[in-house]
């Protein structure tokens, strides 16, 4: 008997051959939550999850072309943007990108390793791109930093903040992820105009690689799924402390989230 194909959604992200973060893990996160997972791959990355050793970007025609690819057949009800790393990516992308659909912009940088993954000057084509078309973005405490022009986020109080100038830029929500707060609590913040919603849970003891990209792939999936931004929102936030509490260690001792069976 035939199946119908689930609902979709598509990552426009960066390869990790590490397979736990990116392409990678966005597909991970999209199967485990029952959806068709397609991709747009914006570059290469030589990585495992102690270091980056490589990166090769897509030229931007080649990223056009998957992206006219998957839209000319799959009914897309969501996407998210992870490492984009140039401005002729990011324009590829803006111009592609369906007005009604959701976006989620996980305004990726740094690697958790710490190597930049943004050339200099795309920053400002993201913010004057994608930013404005945005239905949620997505920052960690030092992207909130980057695009807020804060110097420093220690508390709830100036994650806030950062996440209010990030408004200000004109996506429809900011999501303030504060897994790095100090205190005994990871602390996330949504803001919206006018609202905002704030939920901690217990800070775990791991360094886990990945878990940016898989939030918000969880959060790209629920609203594929029809969900309203709070309520994707309350479920991400649930699926990825799930999704910490189990995950799994690789050999260089970091964690890895690991969404299958």
């Amino acid at each position: 008997m035939e199946r119908e194909i689930p609902p979709s959604a598509c990552t426009i992200a960066g390869s990790d051959s590490g397979g736990g973060a990116g392409i990678q893990a966005d597909l991970k996160v999209f199967q485990s939550l029952g959806i068709w997972g397609l991709s747009v791959i914006t570059a290469v990355t030589a990585q495992n999850t102690r270091e980056v050793r490589g990166i090769s970007q897509v030229e931007p025609p080649m990223v056009t072309q998957q992206m006219q690819a998957v839209l000319s057949e799959f009914d897309i009800r969501a996407f998210k943007t992870g490492m984009l790393g140039a401005a002729g990516t990011i324009r590829a992308i803006d111009r592609e990108l369906p007005e009604e659909v959701p976006l989620v912009v996980d305004p990726v940088m740094v690697s958790t390793s710490r190597h930049a993954l943004m050339e200099a000057g795309a920053r400002d084509i993201l913010v004057e791109c994608l930013l404005p078309r945005a239905t949620v973005v997505t920052p960690n405490l030092d992207e909130a930093m980057a695009l807020s022009g804060l110097r420093s986020i220690q508390t709830l109080e100036e994650a806030r903040e950062a996440g209010l100038r990030i408004l200000d830029l004109g996506p429809a929500f900011v999501l303030v992820k504060g897994g790095h707060l100090p205190g005994e609590e990871a602390a996330d913040i949504l803001l919206s105009s006018g609202r905002e919603w704030v939920i901690a849970t217990p800070r775990l003891p791991v360094t886990v690689h990945g878990a940016g990209c898989c939030y918000s792939a969880a959060l790209c999936a629920h609203l594929a799924r029809g969900c309203p931004v709070k309520e994707a929102f309350s479920l991400s936030k649930g699926y990825i402390d799930r999704m910490i509490r189990s995950s799994v260690r690789a050999p260089s001792g970091v964690h890895v989230l690991f969404p299958g069976p």
